[in-house]
């Protein structure tokens, strides 16, 4: 088997794991989930059908990835975070049809108990406070927090905050902002 998984975890027939994914207790990926290479999913994990993760994500314990949620490579989801799919849900009445997506890019993290309300795109590299809930779109490289999250800051694609003149104190890595957010160089 080109991946792992733990013995509690429930794999659906048809769902594609890629390569040197590992798989821990307690988690259950869906049939038509697609899962990239070297992923490490954490215990207590649900991946819902129609989900597609990247290469390299990190999906940390308790999280739930609903259908609409797109992952990009390299995605950080930070413990018992929370991904939404339905923007006014209700018990008795069905609105699968109105699932809006949910898109992560390359490098972005979700920190610790953050809600990523639906149909809003995290940049890439941004950086998404633990506990924050996240209302409307967010730029390349910010750093979000609060309820609702707003910007306070800039972040490196290493993950330290930029200064002022949008340079990165431990890499040397210089920025400059675009229509996205911030762009290298």
């Amino acid at each position: 088997m080109p991946y792992f998984n733990h013995e509690t975890a429930i794999i659906d027939p048809g769902a594609q794991i890629g390569f040197g994914t590992r798989i821990w207790h307690w988690t259950h990926i869906s049939a038509t989930a697609v899962i990239g290479e070297n992923c490490n999913i954490g215990q207590n994990v649900f991946v819902a059908d129609q989900v597609t993760i990247g290469n390299g994500c990190k999906i940390q314990n308790n999280v739930s990835v609903y259908n609409g949620v797109i992952l990009e490579d390299d995605v950080f989801c930070g413990p018992s975070m929370v991904f939404t799919n339905i923007y006014n849900p209700r018990a008795e009445i069905r609105k699968m049809d109105q699932v809006r997506t949910t898109r992560v890019k390359h490098g972005a993290t979700l920190g610790a108990n953050c809600t990523i309300v639906c149909g809003n795109t995290i940049g890439r590299y941004a950086f998404v406070g633990a506990g924050a809930v996240i209302t409307r779109n967010v730029p390349d490289h910010a750093l979000v927090v609060g309820n609702p999250g707003r910007q306070i800051g800039w972040v490196c694609q290493c993950g330290e905050r930029l200064s002022d003149d949008l340079v990165c104190l431990s890499c040397q890595k210089q920025y400059r902002q675009t229509e996205f957010g911030l762009s290298e160089g």
